[in-house]
């Protein structure tokens, strides 16, 4: 199947349109001022669009959605159609860990590695705390491309094993100097940036995000229907605006009748989208503290969040690392493991609400719990072989979850 897609445009203001080619990666020439660069969005032949796309059978890989993606040009590996999973009371839970490389950024990077590709990049670079790394180093493995990983001294040891697997190459360095070396390796050696490189606000590859529109498209095709809300992990605001652009498009085209509300969720110790929504600006910077969900700590925000939560009639909200690792357990309860910061989208849920009662509600769950911090660092004590021991250790409560279950801590949070 061909791309439909015909031009980039500014989400500043839509009217400005530029060529599809090359990717604009460092915001809008004409619309960015000093204090905001505006990133562009990718516009397509809607009318073009074969009838029979939402109805063909689903698939592993995003060639199910290529007419309205930007040309792959890259060679995939099975992302998308990860599985939407009950957890009751008409909650559900799209598991992205079950992407090739374990979260959510196997979509955008499917498609911006491609986008380097075709353009002609001579290698990819990315500043990354652990799961854009990995999948852009990922996809530029499998597209025969170098790949530069910034990452920080911080992130977990398995983190760094997965990024160098794949044959990147792994930097540390001061927080300060990652754009501006980023720059200089787009500029001096022909790499192509697949994360933002601009200081005034988040623009971010614009070819990345519509990767993400398939996550709406996969949930409202298993649910029947766009649900009422979707409840977001956010940092910058990427994936909350692809997942929005998703459903805006399936209503354009006449598959489903609604948007659903938008919800980010963001960590406490940061919480830059809220702030920009809060005061009624396209960007806001905020001082980040010390978090676990440090793969959303984020001092700035994208305008593109801003757009997602006002053109729903969503909102972004903060919640503590209690509520999050409540909502962790909460989902480990159920089977679903998954990092802090993967279950921010559910914490706000039980946090805040609201209790939808127009339909189905979703909370997408980006990654794996393989890539928190404090993976693989605890031991514990070996069990001893009598029947005594063992026999207590079954019937005496003497477990790792408290007398309450995990969704009895989600839900009584959300009541007090």
């Amino acid at each position: 199947m061909t791309s439909l897609a015909t031009a980039q445009r500014s989400l500043a203001d839509p009217s400005v349109r530029h060529p599809l080619w090359p990717p604009l990666t460092r915001g809008c020439p004409v619309t960015s001022t000093n204090e905001v660069a505006y990133p562009l969005d990718i516009d397509y032949a809607y009318d073009e669009v074969p009838a029979d796309l939402f109805t063909r059978p689903a698939s592993h890989g995003l060639e199910r959605w290529a007419p309205l993606l930007p040309p792959l040009a890259a060679p995939g590996l099975g992302e998308g159609n990860t599985p939407l999973v009950e957890l009751g009371d008409g909650v559900w839970i799209k598991d992205e860990s079950r992407n090739p490389t374990w979260s959510h950024k196997d979509r955008l990077n499917r498609v911006a590695v491609s986008a380097a590709v075709a353009s002609g990049a001579r290698g990819i670079v990315v500043s990354s705390s652990g799961n854009h790394g990995a999948a852009a180093a990922a996809y530029a493995a499998r597209a025969g491309l170098p790949c530069a990983v910034f990452t920080s001294p911080d992130a977990p040891p398995a983190v760094a094993s997965h990024l160098r697997a794949y044959g990147a190459t792994v930097l540390t360095v001061p927080v300060e100097a990652v754009r501006p070396l980023m720059r200089r390796i787009v500029d001096e050696l022909g790499f192509q940036s697949v994360s933002s490189v601009t200081d005034s606000a988040h623009t971010g590859h614009p070819f990345g995000p519509e990767g993400y529109k398939t996550l709406a498209y996969e949930i409202a095709l298993d649910l029947g229907r766009a649900p009422a809300a979707v409840h977001l992990p956010t940092g910058y605001g990427e994936l909350l605006f692809g997942v929005a652009k998703g459903f805006q498009e399936l209503v354009r085209l006449g598959v489903t009748d609604s948007v659903p509300r938008m919800y980010a969720t963001e960590p406490a110790a940061a919480g830059a989208l809220t702030e920009a929504v809060r005061t009624g600006r396209p960007v806001a910077r905020v001082p980040v503290g010390p978090t676990t969900a440090y793969a959303i700590d984020c001092e700035i925000n994208s305008y593109r969040g801003v757009l997602a939560v006002r053109e729903s009639g969503g909102a972004a909200r903060t919640v503590t690392d209690e509520q999050m690792a409540a909502a962790s357990a909460e989902l480990a309860s159920q089977g679903l493991w998954c990092e802090t910061s993967a279950a921010a989208g559910l914490a706000g849920l039980r946090a805040h609400g609201p209790r939808e009662t127009d339909g189905p509600v979703v909370c997408v769950a980006t990654s794996s719990g393989y890539k928190d911090v404090d993976t693989a660092r605890h031991r514990y004590a070996p069990t001893s072989p009598d029947w005594t021991s063992i026999k207590a250790a079954l019937t005496d409560g003497d477990s790792d979850i408290d007398t309450d279950t995990a969704s009895d801590i989600g839900r009584k949070q959300q009541d007090s």
